[in-house]
């Protein structure tokens, strides 16, 4: 197989490469895979998961099969985590898997449950005016993180609990019109400040002065997507405030984005033509 990728971690990205395949038994030598991304890896964005559900998902069709949501997402979580044997999350996976807003609901058995959020579309876009993403610079491998997550899990309780009752209050924040969407931000801004204290590896100077900066220019809230530690920064400002907060964090990039209705998807299937 030959593999082509524009991501430094070629070691790591092979191996995403190969286990998907193991798994789907395609190991010819015919077969060819490009990876190409428009974001950095290692930033906090599920883009491994990401690549793992779609690499499936090609695979998939290429031999002539279709796979659901649910399937993709539990064969991405079973890679990564059975078989790299990397130290992650579920809820990229499927994020990746099922795309648009939805609640997930983790079980001690370890399955899971996906329910779609009903956001009138107006708010949806009212929301998406609101949030600002910048990139800190730096990259990291969200695994060493999360592990210093995990180790330190049970002097956190009282945090998660917290965190678990905040994104119950997110979802209905969003689903009410009756309540101002600014108390969202208020809410990320919550959060974050209880993420922070999961790790000493979750925050660092560099990314304390930019969100500081940011909240005195305007900002609501924030918080440091994915692990920590770098990555990128997702920010909660009025849009009358953004152009305030895009020139304090001028020295970093900045980049819009728009809410994805659609998960992982084949956009092009042409076994035949090779």
């Amino acid at each position: 197989m030959a593999v082509r990728d524009d991501r430094s971690d070629v070691k790591q990205t092979t191996t995403g490469f190969r286990d998907p395949l193991k798994v789907q038994s395609l190991t010819s030598a015919k077969s060819k895979f490009l990876s190409l991304g428009d974001l950095p890896a290692r930033s906090g964005l599920g883009s491994s998961s990401s690549f793992s559900v779609g690499l499936i998902n090609a695979v998939n069709a290429l031999e002539g099969a279709y796979k659901s949501p649910l399937e993709l997402a539990k064969s991405a979580i079973y890679i990564e985590q059975e078989l790299i044997k990397e130290c992650v999350g579920s809820q990229d996976q499927i994020a990746a898997a099922y795309g648009g807003f939805n609640e997930i609901e983790f079980y001690n058995d370890g399955k899971f449950s996906v329910t779609p959020k009903i956001i009138k579309q107006s708010r949806r876009e009212d929301l998406n005016n609101h949030l600002m993403l910048f990139y800190t610079g730096v990259s990291r491998f969200s695994s060493e993180i999360s592990r210093s997550l995990v180790n330190n899990m049970k002097n956190c309780s009282s945090q998660m609990k917290e965190l678990y009752d905040m994104a119950g209050e997110g979802s209905s924040i969003l689903s009410n019109d009756n309540i101002p969407l600014d108390e969202f931000g208020f809410l990320m801004n919550k959060a974050w400040q209880n993420k922070r204290t999961l790790s000493s590896k979750v925050s660092n100077k560099k990314i304390e002065e930019m969100y500081n900066s940011a909240i005195k220019a305007g900002a609501l809230g924030g918080k440091i997507l994915g692990a920590g530690g770098g990555g990128f920064i997702l920010f909660f400002v009025k849009p009358q405030d953004q152009k305030r907060v895009k020139n304090v964090l001028k020295n970093f990039t900045h980049v819009p984005f728009t809410f994805e209705n659609t998960g992982s998807q084949v956009i092009v299937s042409q076994p035949n033509v090779f």
